[in-house]
């Protein structure tokens, strides 16, 4: 599939997400990796990450779609992290996560 310059970046911070993850006790690293995306990616980025998910072969790591089964979709009852903590998508296109 191929993903465009925005797109790429969710997959790959995500999968950079599963790295750290990796180092975890197998039973922790899907769990990891749901908690840190509720947490901290504002819903616009999950919104495209499901988009991603449903179109399949985005490239995410196998740990990743194992955690899509925990991840909040975005419209459901906001945490408050979600309601005080927003991520500018400008930082994406900057490439933060770099």
């Amino acid at each position: 599939m191929s993903l465009d310059n925005t797109n790429g970046k969710l997959v790959r911070m995500a999968n950079q997400i599963a790295t750290f993850f990796k180092s975890q006790p197998e039973a922790e690293r899907v769990q990891g990796v749901a908690t840190h995306i509720n947490k901290f990616w504002e819903p616009r980025m999950r919104k495209a990450f499901f988009e991603l998910i449903e179109q399949g072969d985005a490239g995410f790591d196998p740990i990743v779609i194992s955690a899509a089964a925990i991840i909040k979709r975005p419209g459901g009852p906001a945490q408050p992290s979600e309601a005080s903590e927003h991520i500018d998508p400008a930082m994406l296109e900057a490439g933060f996560s770099d």
